[in-house]
């Protein structure tokens, strides 16, 4: 049996849950003072408490503290009054304690929600994702097995430990079971994670890096049959490292589930990895006993009890909310849909607000980030705002708004700067890119251009308004690029009686 996606859903209702992990940009670590540089040497950024060595003490990270309570806020949590870290006991090389610290049955942050929208066949629908809990946990250290075919322990000659990331400030947001997606369970999946990192991003807690693990979402999924009243036995997915992924993830478990329950075979509860190159996933490990981690209160930890005030003075400086903020935008710059979105996509909203901000118009600010400079970038596959500043593209499109440069002239502008010949004033004064306004200069190019194609001419003065293209063009290059094209127009039709 092999049924496609169309085919499942047909008689499948897929559930889904979600958990995402967000590293935290603190400065330092969850419990020690060691430096959280993403790319450091291996074990550069260790120290006896990281390394779980004998007597050394652990002190909690307060910004840690805060940026995890902003997140429970600007997710609609409850923030509990007491929380505490509990030791979560385990036997595996990437953590040197042999335990994890993190937060098992009081968490400090539960019952929130987050409404994301996608578009259906019937237009644009909202589906509320309800959070379970967030809390607060340290990162473990990064394993590489060395020797193996598939990059995992298995078959591997030897592993090498990096611990710099062990004891790295960790957020999990965990949602509760999300039923009656239908079909549109990937797309879901899929925003609520996009919408969920704009949110983190706007509170400036994370870099959200997905391609560099700094957010990375387990997806959870089970299958049972339309309108049984029951849940399917559910797989997870682990470490799903990009949007497109987590949507790509989901459809490949449906499909794979559907199948094999189509063959009459039962789906096993365990954890998966998901295949970049397929979009299927393949078996990690068995999840069918509960595993007994021995749970206990962290005994070198105070509780965490956060006052009422404080929280409340977190609650002012929570930011606009990106859905809200979104809709200001679009409304105030009269944007389509499908620009909007586009921005969004590209990660350039920011960047377009900010270069409005510095005086640019935002149909031009759009254009400019979304077109050449983009296109630019991702031929170099680096981001657009790596290659020229804000400030630059402002400069340039003010320049552009006063006639002082053409489109044409304003790309070789761009082009300078992210050469690195300076500053656009810079690159105009090197590059002699000035628009040619002087009327006295503009007018012996048109009647140049008139001398040389007298027919062309002729046809405009009798009205044909299109053949003015082809003198246009002709003055366009005699002047280099460098002159103002509706100028030339102007002077060009009236030179002709129209």
């Amino acid at each position: 049996m092999s049924l496609n996606y169309d085919q499942v859903i047909e008689k499948y209702e897929p559930t889904l849950g979600l958990e995402v992990h967000v590293e935290l940009n603190t400065k330092s670590k969850m419990f020690c003072s060691c430096a959280t540089e993403f790319g450091a040497s291996p074990n550069t950024q260790t120290c006896p408490v990281c390394l779980g060595l004998p007597g050394a003490l652990p002190v909690v990270n307060k910004r840690a503290i805060e940026s995890t309570i902003l997140i429970g806020l600007a997710l609609n949590c409850s923030i509990a009054p007491y929380s505490r870290f509990a030791r979560k006991n385990y036997f595996y090389p990437d953590m040197p304690k042999n335990f994890q610290t993190s937060q098992y049955d009081e968490p400090i942050c539960v019952n929130g929600f987050l409404d994301v929208q996608i578009q259906t066949d019937e237009g644009e629908k909202t589906f509320k994702i309800e959070i379970e809990r967030v809390h607060m946990e340290e990162d473990t250290g990064k394993s590489l097995h060395v020797g193996g075919s598939t990059g995992r322990i298995h078959g591997a000659q030897y592993s090498l430990l990096d611990y710099n990331r062990a004891g790295i400030p960790l957020v999990e947001i965990v949602t509760k079971v999300v039923p009656n997606t239908g079909k549109y369970a990937p797309q879901v999946a899929r925003a609520y994670v996009a919408a969920l990192r704009d949110i983190l991003r706007g509170l400036k807690v994370s870099d959200v890096k997905m391609e560099q693990g700094s957010l990375r979402c387990d997806v959870n999924l089970s299958l049972a049959q339309i309108n049984s009243g029951k849940l399917g036995t559910r797989s997870e997915t682990k470490n799903v490292n990009s949007l497109r992924s987590v949507e790509r993830a989901v459809i490949g478990e449906v499909i794979r589930q559907a199948n094999r329950l189509e063959d009459g075979e039962r789906i096993i509860q365990e954890t998966r990895h998901f295949l970049e190159e397929s979009g299927q996933t393949r078996p990690g490990r068995s999840k069918e006993k509960a595993e007994d981690y021995r749970y206990f209160p962290e005994p070198d930890l105070v509780p965490v009890v956060p006052d009422a005030k404080w929280i409340e003075e977190l609650k002012k400086t929570l930011p606009e909310k990106p859905a809200d903020r979104r809709k200001r935008l679009q409304s105030t710059w009269s944007v389509p849909d499908k620009e909007m979105a586009a921005m969004v996509n590209a990660e350039l909203l920011d960047t377009v607000e900010e270069t409005v901000l510095l005086g640019a118009d935002p149909t031009k600010a759009r254009s400019w980030w979304l077109g050449e400079i983009s296109r630019i970038a991702n031929d170099r596959s680096v981001a657009a705002t790596e290659l020229i500043s804000v400030k630059d593209v402002a400069q340039v499109i003010e320049l552009i708004t006063k006639g002082e440069l053409t489109d044409k002239l304003a790309r070789q502008v761009v082009e300078g700067v992210i050469a690195g010949e300076g500053a656009p004033a810079d690159v105009i004064t090197k590059r002699g890119l000035k628009v040619v306004s002087d009327d006295s200069q503009l007018m012996k190019a048109i009647l140049d251009a008139v001398a040389a194609q007298a027919d062309t001419a002729q046809r405009v003065r009798e009205g044909n308004i299109p053949a003015a293209g082809a003198l246009i063009g002709a003055v366009m290059k005699a002047t280099g690029g460098q002159a103002d094209a509706a100028k030339v127009r102007e002077l060009l039709l009236k030179h002709l009686g129209q």
